[in-house]
């Protein structure tokens, strides 16, 4: 069973075409899910059915097998969460220890177990020097770690970042980078992220959803996406500057494998070097 799963997804924002046209759209538990496209493709508006933000026009969402319904949406939300792409959206709270407060107490759970919550996620995302400011004097890449942090502190099974990178800076996306990664290993965590940035995608993800003018056009592996530059270009998309350039020594003769990650092409990069390739 997939932890969460749309059917033929539907929805159409008043007096205007639809977001979404039958999207079919799964991703299963500690699996990493990108899912990329242009301005409008459908993205966000996606992610907001996952857990029960928008409900759709027609199709279903399912969460654990279930259909998301006014009935469960409480346990939805619990189960997963989302992190809006601006953080502004998302974080309002006096303090940056309320904020991450907040989505615990709305869930009902008594002071010593929002506490530990709290802290908890303050820990992860390294928030100790900035509990008592207020969130509005942060930097976006700050705001952006108290919206991350104040979802984890409701210890979702999913965690959906929607372009999580908007607004860091390059250590801030290496860091978030690694953190992303050791969430489903060390917490057990589904994470389904977008972004613009199609290089971050090969280090964060196990599969790929393409999505172009509310369809999903393509679903696969990090290397069966990739390598369908065609696909990328006609959904308005660039290729990755790592797969462009492998491609190019190819096309002049250079003997070059493949490689998707950053080691992945160090190797390929140092084998053909070495003449094995």
């Amino acid at each position: 069973m997939h932890i969460i799963e749309t059917r033929d997804l539907t929805f159409a924002y008043p007096n205007r075409p639809p977001a979404l046209s039958g999207v079919n759209f799964t991703a299963g538990r500690k699996e990493r899910v990108a899912v990329i496209g242009a301005n409008g493709a459908g993205k966000s508006t996606l992610f907001k059915h996952l857990n029960g933000i928008l409900t759709p026009s027609s199709g279903e969402v399912l969460v654990h097998g279930e259909s998301v319904t006014k009935r469960n949406l409480r346990e939805v939300r619990k189960a997963v969460g989302l992190v809006f792409q601006n953080p502004d959206d998302q974080v309002f709270s006096p303090t940056v220890e309320q904020d991450i407060a907040f989505g615990p107490a709305n869930l009902g759970l008594d002071e010593e177990t929002i506490a530990h919550r709290v802290e908890s996620a303050i820990q992860l995302m390294a928030l100790e020097d900035l509990r008592d400011r207020p969130p509005h004097h942060l930097s976006g890449g700050e705001k952006k770690r108290v919206a991350i942090a104040g979802v984890l502190a409701m210890e979702p099974q999913v965690l959906i970042l929607d372009e999580p990178t908007a607004g860091l800076d390059p250590q801030g996306v290496a860091d978030l980078i690694r953190f992303v990664n050791t969430l489903p290993e060390a917490f057990g965590m589904t994470v389904i992220f977008s972004t613009h940035h199609l290089d971050l995608v090969p280090e964060l993800a196990d599969s790929v959803y393409v999505m172009d003018h509310s369809r999903v056009v393509a679903h696969g592996s990090v290397p069966a996406i990739f390598s369908r530059p065609d696909l990328l270009e006609q959904t308005r998309l660039d290729v990755p500057a790592l797969q462009r350039l492998m491609r190019d020594l190819r096309d002049v003769g250079v003997p070059i494998g493949e490689g998707y990650t950053y080691e992945e092409v160090r190797e390929a990069f140092t084998a053909a070097y070495r003449g094995r390739a």
